[in-house]
């Protein structure tokens, strides 16, 4: 669970709801598409907000950036009780809509959960994309230990209330996501958003960490500009497989020292720096 160190958006980002083919998602919108767009999809209990240390970088450096909440997370509506409306091709189809209602094609972001919605959707259609990068996010399903706990709380949903399961997760985080120095705003913030998000797509997307396939080939004969960045260390994916993943693509790699799985709120410089020279990259192709 990423935890943003601030909530305030920096000077000319703005709050919205960003109309698709597919319905209206909350957004944080920043800058100008001097240089390009990249859209930025969070990882599961994640939203938009996980990214506010990124907004004001990549907009000075040329680029409108929009961070999204998905389909039922946080600000962004979405079944509280079906849970086909969260299957992987249904969110990767919300990708696309996001990419086609930005004007395409962008540069997509996909951290940890996202990471896996956001190769869906190239694999589905990568015309709308300029470049994919994934944060965080491994080959397949996540390590052993988090699978457990998502089992764990796959048994909670239907038998507890969510104020009572988000007490339940928090006894259960690793020692490495703890952080006693969190604003009490934030920590409210962090209640208030799994307060929102919907049941249904909390359980469908556990269900996608725990079982999803290996499908770094297929999106390795996929001709878009790859990146995998990660941080230093990772509790969701063991790092080697992280960067056996990235050799496997053809990808760049980048590790982003001082960070573990949240590398845009744990080094955001670092992490901006690396997305930049990236997309930079790419305009040179």
């Amino acid at each position: 669970m990423s935890k943003p160190p601030t909530l305030e958006l920096p000077p000319g980002a703005r709050a919205h709801r960003l109309a698709t083919d597919r319905g209206e998602f909350a957004v944080h919108d920043a800058g100008e598409p001097a240089r390009g767009t990249a859209l930025l999809v969070p990882g599961f209990t994640g939203s938009k907000e996980d990214f506010i240390t990124l907004l004001a970088p990549l907009a000075r450096a040329g680029l409108r950036v929009v961070a999204v909440d998905g389909r039922g997370q946080h600000e962004s509506t979405g079944p509280t009780d079906d849970e086909a409306a969260y299957a992987q091709s249904e969110l990767a189809a919300d990708v696309l809509a996001l990419a086609r209602a930005l004007g395409g094609p962008v540069h997509l972001l996909g951290h940890s959960m996202g990471g896996l919605v956001s190769r869906a959707a190239v694999l589905l259609d990568a015309s709308p994309f300029r470049s994919l990068t994934v944060m965080s996010s491994g080959p397949g399903a996540v390590a052993p230990a988090q699978q457990q706990r998502l089992k764990m709380l796959l048994g909670a949903l239907p038998v507890m209330d969510m104020a009572a399961v988000w007490d339940a997760m928090i006894e259960l985080d690793p020692p490495e996501a703890a952080d006693v120095s969190t604003p009490p705003e934030v920590s409210a913030f962090l209640r208030e958003r799994w307060m929102n998000t919907s049941p249904a797509q909390l359980s469908a997307t556990a269900q996608q960490l725990i079982a999803e396939p290996d499908r770094v080939e297929e999106l390795a004969a996929v001709d878009l500009p790859k990146h995998v960045l990660h941080g230093a260390l990772d509790y969701a994916w063991p790092v080697e497989d992280i960067a056996e993943m990235a050799d496997r693509l053809g990808a760049r790699h980048t590790i982003v020292e001082d960070a573990a799985h949240s590398p845009a709120v744990e080094n955001p410089t670092a992490t901006a720096r690396a997305l930049l020279d990236f997309w930079a990259a790419d305009q040179g192709r």
